[in-house]
């Protein structure tokens, strides 16, 4: 198990399928279905959050807010920051496990003989973009959402990363890799982190299990001859770890060579010293 090292972020207790986290010096509690264990919520925190999000059995669901909250507030990790809010889908702006996979890329890059140029596709609110950045590599930052593409520009902003050379591309990720490919466009490092299931902006449908390996294939056309990593992360319970590596080690391995490893990776929990399981990522290196 990989896990990330925060210190502005805090998975505190888990129980009764939900978390309870702190963001900065905000407390929320989120449902995550995973945790199917009931142990008794001794942390007087359960009682003082600020704010609860409750699914709904009819699909979504709404924040109950007991303490007045900002309409957006600041969380760093190293040297970049972030703006959180909560939003629909129980969601507030980070996925803080993929630190982890932040680290794994940003000491690639220092590493290099050279400068990467980086795609970073599902790319979200920018935490690798960021990162991919913040240690020195070029960016191509891609995501169908307008808004999220928006609010990564002013994690980058925050985090005095505007200057850094960065593409910011409103699109569906399938389509652009095919004109990339078209264009001749090459990349030393790809990270995806694919929703189970999405639309692009003109109403494509994307479901992870059925488009995943094409698009895997598509993206090993652009990789370069001396490509360094390629990170695939995935939240969806029916597509385990090894899957994920197999995928990579047939369709990477090869071509590029490298080796192929895949782990879970996680948040650990203060109560218990334990680490909750947040998803998994299978990584190809040179």
């Amino acid at each position: 198990m990989r896990e990330a090292k925060w210190q502005e972020y805090e998975l505190i207790d888990t129980s009764d399928g939900e978390r309870l986290e702190r963001w900065g010096d905000k407390i929320l509690i989120r449902p995550d279905p995973q945790i199917i264990w009931k142990t008794e919520k001794k942390d007087p925190l359960w009682r003082k959050a600020h704010a609860r999000y409750h699914r709904s059995k009819t699909g979504g669901g709404n924040w109950e807010v007991y303490k007045k909250l900002p309409d957006v507030w600041y969380v760093s990790y190293n040297d970049i920051v972030f703006g959180v809010k909560p939003m629909g889908f129980k969601h507030t702006g980070i996925f803080p496990e993929q630190a982890a996979n932040w680290e794994f890329v940003a000491d690639r890059i220092k590493n290099a003989d050279r400068q990467l140029n980086v795609l970073n596709l599902f790319a979200y609110t920018g935490g690798a973009t960021l990162a991919c950045l913040n240690a020195g590599a070029k960016v191509c930052h891609v995501d169908a959402s307008k808004g999220m593409v928006q609010w990564a520009k002013e994690n980058a902003a925050l985090s005095k990363l505007s200057d850094r050379p960065v593409r910011w591309i409103v699109d569906d990720c399938v389509k652009f890799v095919q004109r990339e490919i078209r264009r001749g466009n090459k990349y030393d490092g790809i990270i995806m982190d694919p929703p189970s299931y999405g639309r692009g902006p003109n109403g494509e449908v994307w479901k992870l299990e059925e488009q995943l390996f094409p698009l895997i294939e598509l993206c090993s056309q652009v990789m370069s001859d001396n490509a360094e990593f390629f990170i695939l992360n995935s939240y969806t319970t029916g597509l385990s770890s090894g899957v994920m590596q197999y995928v990579l080690g047939v369709t990477l391995k090869n071509h590029f060579g490298g080796e192929v490893s895949a782990d879970e990776i996680g948040l650990r929990t203060t109560k218990t010293g334990l680490v909750l399981p947040c998803g998994s990522t299978a990584i190809w290196s040179k």
